[in-house]
Protein backbone atom coordinates (compact mmCIF):
# COMPACT_ATOMS: atom_id res chain seq x y z
CA UNK A 1 0.00 0.00 0.00
CA UNK A 2 1.45 3.26 -1.31
CA UNK A 3 0.36 4.96 2.18
CA UNK A 4 2.50 3.78 4.20
CA UNK A 5 5.30 4.92 2.06
CA UNK A 6 4.31 8.68 2.28
CA UNK A 7 6.83 10.00 4.04
CA UNK A 8 5.53 13.77 4.91
CA UNK A 9 2.31 11.78 6.53
CA UNK A 10 4.27 9.70 8.52
CA UNK A 11 6.87 12.58 9.26
CA UNK A 12 3.78 14.73 10.15
CA UNK A 13 1.81 12.53 12.30
CA UNK A 14 4.99 11.84 14.17
CA UNK A 15 5.63 15.35 14.73
CA UNK A 16 1.80 15.20 16.02
CA UNK A 17 2.30 12.60 18.60
CA UNK A 18 5.80 13.54 19.51
CA UNK A 19 4.77 16.91 20.38
CA UNK A 20 2.00 15.79 22.65
CA UNK A 21 4.06 13.23 24.66
CA UNK A 22 6.67 15.83 25.12
CA UNK A 23 3.79 18.02 27.17
CA UNK A 24 3.47 15.69 29.98
CA UNK A 25 7.56 15.71 30.84
CA UNK A 26 7.54 19.13 30.51
CA UNK A 27 4.66 20.05 32.66
CA UNK A 28 6.07 17.63 35.30
CA UNK A 29 9.53 20.30 34.95
CA UNK A 30 7.16 23.21 35.93
CA UNK A 31 4.32 21.87 37.86
CA UNK A 32 5.60 18.60 39.65
CA UNK A 33 2.45 16.69 38.50
CA UNK A 34 2.50 13.78 35.85
CA UNK A 35 -0.99 15.05 33.63
CA UNK A 36 -1.83 12.29 31.22
CA UNK A 37 -4.78 14.46 30.13
CA UNK A 38 -2.03 16.17 27.99
CA UNK A 39 -1.46 13.42 25.52
CA UNK A 40 -4.73 14.88 23.60
CA UNK A 41 -5.31 18.10 25.16
CA UNK A 42 -4.96 21.40 22.94
CA UNK A 43 -2.59 23.91 23.90
CA UNK A 44 0.24 23.79 25.63
CA UNK A 45 4.63 23.82 25.46
CA UNK A 46 5.41 22.64 22.14
CA UNK A 47 2.26 23.11 19.86
CA UNK A 48 1.67 20.25 17.92
CA UNK A 49 -0.29 21.68 15.30
CA UNK A 50 2.72 23.84 14.53
CA UNK A 51 5.13 20.39 14.71
CA UNK A 52 2.88 18.87 12.07
CA UNK A 53 2.53 21.70 9.88
CA UNK A 54 6.52 22.29 9.67
CA UNK A 55 7.04 18.65 9.63
CA UNK A 56 4.58 18.68 6.48
CA UNK A 57 6.30 21.69 5.03
CA UNK A 58 9.74 19.88 5.66
CA UNK A 59 9.01 16.63 4.28
CA UNK A 60 7.97 18.03 1.21
CA UNK A 61 10.55 20.54 0.76
CA UNK A 62 13.31 17.54 0.83
CA UNK A 63 11.22 15.39 -1.36
CA UNK A 64 9.94 17.69 -3.64
CA UNK A 65 12.49 20.52 -3.59
CA UNK A 66 11.60 24.15 -1.96
CA UNK A 67 10.49 25.04 -5.55
CA UNK A 68 7.34 22.62 -5.65
CA UNK A 69 4.15 23.76 -5.65
CA UNK A 70 3.43 21.16 -3.29
CA UNK A 71 5.78 23.14 -0.76
CA UNK A 72 3.99 26.62 -1.48
CA UNK A 73 1.16 25.02 -0.56
CA UNK A 74 2.25 23.21 2.46
CA UNK A 75 3.93 26.48 3.42
CA UNK A 76 1.24 28.71 2.98
CA UNK A 77 -0.91 25.98 4.94
CA UNK A 78 1.76 25.87 7.70
CA UNK A 79 1.71 29.74 8.25
CA UNK A 80 -1.84 30.04 8.47
CA UNK A 81 -2.04 27.35 11.20
CA UNK A 82 0.57 28.50 12.90
CA UNK A 83 -1.20 32.38 13.07
CA UNK A 84 -4.14 31.15 14.06
CA UNK A 85 -2.72 28.98 16.89
CA UNK A 86 -1.27 32.34 18.15
CA UNK A 87 -4.10 34.65 17.62
CA UNK A 88 -7.72 33.13 17.27
CA UNK A 89 -7.22 30.06 18.93
CA UNK A 90 -5.46 31.75 22.27
CA UNK A 91 -7.99 34.68 22.43
CA UNK A 92 -10.55 31.84 22.04
CA UNK A 93 -8.70 30.63 24.96
CA UNK A 94 -8.91 34.04 27.07
CA UNK A 95 -12.77 34.57 26.36
CA UNK A 96 -13.20 31.08 28.02
CA UNK A 97 -11.37 32.28 31.09
CA UNK A 98 -13.44 35.26 31.29
CA UNK A 99 -16.54 33.31 30.63
CA UNK A 100 -15.90 30.43 33.12
CA UNK A 101 -14.91 33.42 35.86
CA UNK A 102 -18.55 34.83 34.76
CA UNK A 103 -19.99 31.58 35.47
CA UNK A 104 -18.47 30.62 38.80
CA UNK A 105 -19.44 33.96 40.14
CA UNK A 106 -23.01 34.23 39.04
CA UNK A 107 -23.51 30.83 40.64
CA UNK A 108 -21.90 31.97 44.13
CA UNK A 109 -24.49 34.73 43.47
CA UNK A 110 -27.18 32.32 43.19
CA UNK A 111 -26.31 30.44 46.30
CA UNK A 112 -26.14 33.30 48.06
CA UNK A 113 -29.88 34.28 47.09
CA UNK A 114 -31.31 31.07 48.18
CA UNK A 115 -30.32 27.55 48.58
CA UNK A 116 -29.39 25.70 45.60
CA UNK A 117 -31.68 22.66 45.77
CA UNK A 118 -30.15 20.81 42.81
CA UNK A 119 -26.27 21.24 44.29
CA UNK A 120 -25.13 17.85 42.61
CA UNK A 121 -26.12 18.96 38.95
CA UNK A 122 -24.32 22.72 39.41
CA UNK A 123 -21.06 20.48 40.10
CA UNK A 124 -21.59 18.56 36.99
CA UNK A 125 -21.26 21.13 34.60
CA UNK A 126 -18.50 21.53 32.25
CA UNK A 127 -16.62 24.25 32.27
CA UNK A 128 -14.90 25.70 28.52
CA UNK A 129 -11.86 24.93 27.94
CA UNK A 130 -9.27 27.49 28.15
CA UNK A 131 -6.14 26.14 27.18
CA UNK A 132 -7.26 26.49 23.53
CA UNK A 133 -4.18 28.51 21.77
CA UNK A 134 -0.92 29.23 21.92
CA UNK A 135 2.03 31.20 22.89
CA UNK A 136 3.83 32.79 20.05
CA UNK A 137 7.05 31.10 22.35
CA UNK A 138 5.31 27.46 21.87
CA UNK A 139 4.68 27.74 18.10
CA UNK A 140 8.16 28.90 17.56
CA UNK A 141 9.42 25.84 19.77
CA UNK A 142 6.42 23.53 18.10
CA UNK A 143 8.09 24.65 14.46
CA UNK A 144 11.38 23.67 15.26
CA UNK A 145 10.47 20.65 16.69
CA UNK A 146 8.67 19.65 13.80
CA UNK A 147 11.50 20.61 11.52
CA UNK A 148 14.19 18.67 13.47
CA UNK A 149 12.32 15.51 13.99
CA UNK A 150 11.76 15.42 10.31
CA UNK A 151 15.36 15.81 9.18
CA UNK A 152 16.20 13.12 11.86
CA UNK A 153 13.42 10.89 10.49
CA UNK A 154 14.49 11.69 6.55
CA UNK A 155 18.42 10.74 7.70
CA UNK A 156 17.08 7.47 9.27
CA UNK A 157 14.57 6.26 6.91
CA UNK A 158 16.00 7.40 3.50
Amino acid sequence: MEIFQNFPLWASLFAIGFAQFVKVPLNFIATRKIEWSLLTSTGGMPSSHSAAVTSLSTAIALEFGLDSSVFAIAAVFGIIVMFDATGVRRHAGYHATVINQLVTDFNKLLSEVKTWPKKEENEKRKELKELLGHQPIEVFFGALLGIILTLALHAIVH
